[in-house]
């Protein structure tokens, strides 16, 4: 069945929804639409074996439930087993017991499919239903539909499933990154992923599988073929958890359709509950894949992750911790503590991020400090640029993301950039924000994008290029154009040092009347005693004291404005010393820290004045003048200050006690590439061209 069929069919099955309408909301059509197509599917699939089963449960009635459905799996050759007197269409044959009929069919499935019926929480959409006098229209309706082995196979059952949910996440106009994964990017993922791996087509390679965030199981599905097609006699185990309580219940009933171990996909938050964490059986994997939602934020989870990232790296998040707005990093973390040792054979990543883990954070911020462990340790070997609205709920830019720690050798120290965001065919119709998918190869006339990347990421060249057709901003016409695909980088080319470059204090000083009002003000705004006191009266008697104090000091400056006139001092040593020797002599002494308050009051920036310094006769930094500059980690620092900075800024030196070192993958900045403006004789001549039409078109109009 093509991805139209089963389009189609997802839209038959949501036309059903029409008689939900009243009773139901847009966004509460799936919690009856999803749990009755799983119910169908396994109806349909149980149907050749249905008689045996029960001339068999006859027999075995009084025997325990374990015993009964391992005897009866043996028939179905399946996990899911009904040992209930229904069918899904014969539950209707009594209109008037229908609701206690279907609850008595799903009572007699095996207990698997009962704990996925319990989390859709499916028995109190059949009460509210017969309430409404809906429950026999909407099960005789499903009873229609096809959806046997032989008519919708597996894979194509996935697809139905992701399909009915992006359309119920669309009517719950849920946020943009809780979307699905399109099986283009999943393949494309996979292809990466299982190309370095020469093992797979050995007979009775045992490979696992596992997805943190896997929702409907999607990525999982596409992984396992994948395998298949290359060694039928591989033998795969697939592990995956979600939090959402229906993709989970869809992913658990697509792998018991498929008789695969269900009891590996677990329910719950990996931050919170980590079903493969310490003291389970299973604690890393020789395949992770995910496609996390995008910038959710992390606040109400903090307390649990900030407890385990201060364990170190005997916790999951050692290298650091993201934003509190975006847990994508966390994700990532979580997968690569998953991963098997190196002398066990190693394991390999793909994950799809948007362009935030690129290059958020600073230098020295958690993202950054992220990055920086995942590049030093060697595991990060290729990001892909993917094309834009690729996804169903979201049109912003994606990036696809391999690591591994056993690299190939010709890979190790270096970082495979690819840009496939011109590797994209237009589809026919969109699906939500989904308007572009990257092309497989269907038919003579679609290109095989996948292949071709697939080709370039194996090539391992740096500057491959390739031609695309593109639209002249200008003509209009379609030309071709090479452009650049994959560039290759060592890892210390995405480091920095972050410096801070300062420059010294240069002040003059005067006791210009102008100043000294601004002293004043300022002294007198500060007067007023910070903490408020229960007495009004001692608070009254502070005030008064400060304000005497200050009516002092204005009348010893006025004095040595007599004395001085209107000199302005250009060194803060040399004002210092004549303002205190002239309070001394007053007899009006002047502490040191009040004297240095005096000077910041009474100065203003001037460039030719002498260097302001501390007591230890060291530069003053002037906070006005300081820069920040990145430095390339390959760079030597001396040599760069030297080329870079004194020239141009002789007084200038670096704080060496604030430099950081810093990561940042500006994906996008490797792939530009400049497009000079057409030459100035060709636009004018265009522009007298276009003269010359308007005016004969303003000719005709007049005539």
């Amino acid at each position: 069945m093509s991805p139209q069929t089963h389009a189609r069919l997802a839209n038959f099955i949501w036309e059903i929804c029409n008689l939900l309408r009243g009773p139901y909301k847009r966004n509460e059509y799936r919690k009856v639409i999803l749990p009755l197509t799983v119910l169908r599917r396994f109806d349909c699939l149980l149907e050749p074996t249905r008689e045996e089963v029960r001339r068999q449960y006859q027999r075995l009635k009084k025997r325990s439930e374990p015993v009964i459905f391992a005897a009866l799996r043996q028939i179905t050759g399946s996990p899911v087993v009904n040992v209930s007197p229904f069918s899904f269409a014969s539950v209707l044959d009594d209109p008037d017991q229908a609701a206690p009929n279907l609850n008595r069919y799903i009572a007699g499935f095996s207990p698997e499919v009962r704990g996925v019926m319990e989390k859709f929480e499916f028995e109190q959409q059949i009460e509210k239903m017969k309430e409404n006098d809906l429950l026999f229209a909407v099960v005789q309706r499903f009873a229609g539909i096809d959806l046997s082995p032989q008519r919708v196979d597996n894979l194509q059952m996935g697809y139905l499933f992701e399909e009915l949910i992006r359309i119920g996440a669309e009517q719950a106009n849920e946020e943009a990154g809780e979307h699905f994964t399109p099986r283009e990017v999943i393949r494309l993922m996979v292809n990466l992923l299982f190309h370095a791996d020469e093992d797979l087509a050995r007979p009775g390679v045992v490979r696992t599988i596992y997805d943190p965030a896997c929702g409907t199981g999607g990525m999982l599905s596409v992984a396992e073929q994948y395998i298949r097609e290359q060694n039928e006699q591989a033998h795969l185990l697939l592990y995956g958890q979600d939090l959402n309580k229906e993709a989970w219940a869809v992913c658990r009933s697509d792998l018991l359709i498929k008789d695969e171990d269900a009891d590996n996909i677990h329910l719950g938050n990996i931050f919170t509950h980590d079903a493969f964490g310490a003291g389970t059986d299973t604690q890393s994997f020789h395949y992770l894949l995910a496609n996390p939602p995008f910038g959710v934020e992390w606040k109400t989870l903090s307390t649990v992750i900030r407890q385990e990232a201060d364990e170190g790296f005997a916790g999951r998040f050692g290298a650091g911790l993201p934003r509190i707005s975006d847990g994508s990093l966390l994700f990532l973390q979580h997968m690569l503590s998953k991963m098997r040792p190196e002398t066990d054979g190693g394991s390999r990543i793909g994950i799809v991020f948007n362009g935030s883990p690129l290059f958020s954070g600073d230098a020295g911020s958690g993202e950054s400090e992220i990055r920086r462990w995942i590049i030093e340790q060697d595991w990060l070997e290729a990001i892909v640029a993917l094309p834009d609205q690729l996804f169903y709920n979201t049109g912003i830019s994606t990036y696809l993301w391999i690591l591994t720690n056993r690299k190939e050798k010709r890979r190790r120290g270096r970082i495979q950039l690819m840009d496939a965001r011109r590797f994209f065919v237009k589809m026919g119709k969109s699906l939500g924000n989904k308007r572009n998918r990257i092309g497989e190869g269907r038919g003579a006339a679609e290109p095989d994008h996948i292949g071709a990347l697939t080709g370039i990421y194996a090539r391992f060249r740096d500057g491959e290029k390739r031609s695309f057709p593109e639209e002249d901003p200008i003509s209009k016409e379609t030309v071709e154009r090479e452009r650049i695909v994959s560039r290759v980088f060592a890892g210390e080319d995405f480091g920095f040092h972050k410096i801070v470059v300062e420059r010294p204090l240069r002040l003059d000083f005067s006791v210009a009347e102008a100043r000294l009002k601004r002293y004043e003000e300022a002294a007198l705004a500060r007067a007023a005693p910070r903490r408020a006191k229960a007495d009004p009266a001692a608070r009254a008697t502070l005030l008064g004291a400060r304000r005497k104090r200050i009516a002092e000091t204005m009348r010893l400056l006025r004095g040595f404005r007599r004395k001085v006139r209107s000199r302005v001092f250009r060194d803060r040593e040399v004002f210092l010393a004549a303002l205190r020797d002239f309070a001394e002599r007053k007899k009006q002494p002047l502490k040191r820290a009040e004297a240095a308050d005096l000077a910041s009051m009474l100065s203003e920036r001037n460039p030719e004045a002498e260097i302001c310094r501390e007591r230890n006769g060291d530069p003053i930094p002037d906070p006005e003048l300081r820069d920040t500059e990145r430095v390339p980690l390959r760079e030597d620092l001396g040599a760069w200050f030297e080329r870079e900075v004194l020239p141009h800024r002789p007084d200038a030196w670096v704080d060496e006690s604030k430099t950081r070192i810093g990561y940042e993958i500006p994906l996008t900045r490797h792939f530009y590439r400049y497009d000079p403006p057409r030459p100035l004789a060709t636009i004018e001549q265009d522009i007298e061209t276009l003269t010359t039409e308007i005016t004969a078109l303003l000719d005709e109009v007049r005539s």
